[in-house]
């Protein structure tokens, strides 16, 4: 088998790569980064939003095209007849932000915001859960079953840990630094489901070559629940054993969050849902009762990050925003570069 994964280096994709690996499956993975090549895995460097880049890629046959990219919904429109035409079964990574609001567990029927909204303006956009569904629609409307839609909801790794809307450089660089996490009083109390990064690829890979999941739609989530808070509490005991301190903690309304975290939608329709889901149908490929119980999985992958801290970019006119409301304020020395420097001083102190 020869599998082609688009954008593979991320929380999930690390893993599957892997899995594949292991099982003998010629892999080959896009990055924009150079990366080596070993064994049965191949790294083709290039950006797989490039139409010309990929082309060239999908003039050979793929026994399954596994496509973790984000697009907007006009650019797959373009793309998504070439990717078809180059595989047995094209794996497309939707997004479980894509359900409406549930009283009950989610189930891959459950209604999608795109579908029952009244928000004209939401609904004006394509917001990432708009776009995924309507990219979604695509596929259904194709006249063609070679598409499999998986629905993952949250996923933390060893390299992405979040926090409600919050990604590790938004919290955690800040507990690490001696300052205060900003969360929010709206969404702490609103239960989440997280899935761990190598579980959800073993779901994907149970997927792969499967004729009965052609044509289907699944999620694929950890059966246990929690609410933010008990998740912000498995973070602070990790670091406390880490620091040798406890990290602060500030809650604000979700207003004054919002002027640190501007991600209104991402917020009001799907972060202040409580998400249950019901994974029955991923069940039926997968035992999901073996998947990483979501408090140790957390409290792994925190301790591992920890033991080798690298941070992406630091948004530092968030982080400014974030210490006028705690009264705090980084050291100039944390920040790379004069146009950098001011930023964060002009919007700390001036703005």
């Amino acid at each position: 088998m020869k599998v082609l994964i688009l954008g593979g280096t991320g929380a999930m994709g690390i893993h599957l790569v892997k899995l594949l690996s292991e099982n003998g499956v010629e892999t080959v993975v896009t990055s924009r980064t150079s990366r080596r090549s070993v064994g049965n895995v191949r790294y083709i460097q290039g950006n797989a939003r490039d139409d010309d880049f990929l082309q060239i890629i999908l003039q050979e046959r793929w026994d399954a095209i596994v496509d973790f990219m984000t697009y907007t919904t006009l650019s797959f429109e373009k793309r998504i007849d070439f990717l078809l035409n180059a595989t047995s079964q094209y794996v497309f990574l939707s997004s479980a932000r894509v359900y409406a609001g549930s009283e009950t567990p989610i189930t891959e029927t459950s209604s999608r915001l795109l579908d029952v909204s009244k928000d004209e303006e939401f609904l004006s956009t394509d917001e990432y859960s708009l776009a995924k569904a309507r990219q979604e629609n695509v596929l259904k409307q194709s006249g063609r079953s070679n598409w499999t839609i998986v629905r993952p909801y949250i996923t933390y790794s060893e390299i992405r840990l979040q926090l409600g809307v919050l990604e590790k450089e938004e919290w955690l660089y800040r507990a690490m630094k001696g300052r205060t996490i900003v969360f929010s009083s709206d969404i702490i109390s609103r239960l989440t489901t997280m899935t761990y990064g190598g579980d959800v690829a073993r779901g994907i890979s149970a997927l792969i070559g499967n004729s009965s999941a052609r044509g289907e739609t699944f999620h694929i989530t950890a059966k246990n629940v929690l609410t933010w808070n008990k998740v912000l509490t498995i973070y602070l005991d990790s670091l406390e054993q880490h620091l040798g301190r406890r990290p602060r903690v500030l809650l604000q309304n979700l207003n004054a969050f919002m002027k640190c975290k501007n991600v209104e939608y991402q917020i009001k329709y799907d972060r202040l849902f409580d998400r249950v889901f019901d994974n029955a149908k991923c069940s039926e490929h997968i035992d999901t009762s073996s998947f990483v119980r979501t408090e140790r999985g957390l409290r792994s992958c925190l301790e591992h990050f920890l033991q080798n801290p690298q941070f992406r970019n630091i948004n530092w006119y968030s982080e400014a925003l974030k210490d006028r409301q705690t009264k705090e304020r980084a050291s100039l020395r944390e920040i790379s570069g004069i146009k950098q420097k001011l930023r964060y001083l002009h919007s700390r102190y001036l703005a």
